[in-house]
């Protein structure tokens, strides 16, 4: 550590010292070093230590990519994609992730070989929508067959791998995020930084299929259900917010598990996961407000792992971000 300023400036963090910690940083992006440029970049984009400044962020991160770091080229190859900092460029996205591929990186040629497979209009969207059908007489709960490939699955939960942690829910009377026996899944969310090409299209491709835009959805959240986990009876309605939940998309992730069904009571239906289905239900009635029609479950896992992709949809573009605070 002694000669790694980013090791630093983390353990002066680690000890309250932020302002030291960003003057080292500062001190060591000024020299040119990559590391310290995409530490700089990193806090630019979440926000902390350093206030939000997201075309400042592109700016670190450039530079950083610019100086051979392989990790911020990844990033950059991400937020130019999803239009972090600055509008969405497809083509940028596409042009950054074969120089990558150029320099070898294999998670980069991964996405190359994935991107190849799918059929996608010039800007990342789906060339033709999803075929849904519909799994209830008022349409409100409805599938997509086979809208993910096996592959596509497998990228999707190979992506959050390493940053699963026990689930949370939203509290009705704090809107505060809270562990809770009703969910014993492990969870991860997929924010902008992680967002790569394929998984863009992915969410560009659940919009389609959900009739909603790809700026209405929260970030995608992917859950890991072992053997006695389960989500019991639940509303992904929102107490006291502004921009509701309108629609909730389920992918699964894989189907080589026993048990774990998803179950609406009030339909009386219950569906079996089958690898790439998507599941579509609306949160909210014709008149904008929540409906107990959408209450739903995830049975227990009996046997195997079952995993699981959500994007929940808000009615109006949603900031993810700034998350619940943008509510």
């Amino acid at each position: 550590m002694q000669n790694n300023p980013t090791a630093i400036a983390q353990a002066m963090l680690a000890a309250g010292r932020a302002n030291d910690a960003i003057a080292t940083i500062a001190r060591a992006a000024a020299a040119g070093d990559a590391d310290a440029l995409y530490q700089q970049a990193i806090w630019l984009l979440t926000g902390s230590p350093l206030a939000r400044d997201l075309p400042q962020a592109r700016h670190a991160l450039r530079q950083a990519v610019d100086r051979g770091h392989s990790e911020a080229r990844l990033v950059e190859i991400a937020l130019a994609a999803n239009g972090t900092g600055a509008p969405p460029d497809w083509a940028a996205s596409l042009s950054l992730l074969d120089g990558a591929c150029a320099a070898a990186d294999p998670d980069a040629r991964r996405i190359r070989r994935l991107l190849a497979g799918m059929a996608l209009a010039d800007g990342g969207e789906p060339a033709t929508s999803p075929a849904v059908e519909h799994l209830v007489a008022d349409g409100s709960v409805r599938r997509a067959t086979g809208m993910l490939t096996v592959e596509e699955c497998a990228h999707v939960a190979r992506s959050a791998a390493d940053l699963l942690a026990p689930a949370v829910v939203v509290d009705p009377r704090t809107g505060r995020s809270m562990p809770h026996p009703i969910r014993t899944s492990d969870a991860a969310v997929i924010s902008p930084l992680r967002e790569d090409p394929v998984l863009r299209a992915i969410n560009a491709r659940i919009a389609a299929a959900s009739d909603t835009a790809i700026g209405q959805g929260e970030a995608l959240t992917i859950l890991r259900y072992r053997p006695g986990q389960q989500f019991r009876l639940h509303s992904d309605a929102l107490p006291g917010v502004r921009n509701q939940r309108q629609r909730t998309v389920l992918v699964y992730l894989n189907d080589n598990f026993t048990g774990g069904e998803t179950i609406f009571p009030d339909h009386g239906l219950t569906i079996t996961p089958r690898t790439g289905d998507a599941i579509i239900f609306d949160n909210l009635d014709g008149s904008g407000n929540p409906t107990p029609r959408a209450r739903h479950a995830g049975a227990p896992v009996i046997q195997g792992t079952k995993w699981l992709a959500t994007r929940w949809i808000r009615a109006r573009a949603f900031d993810v971000w700034t998350g619940p605070e943008a509510a």
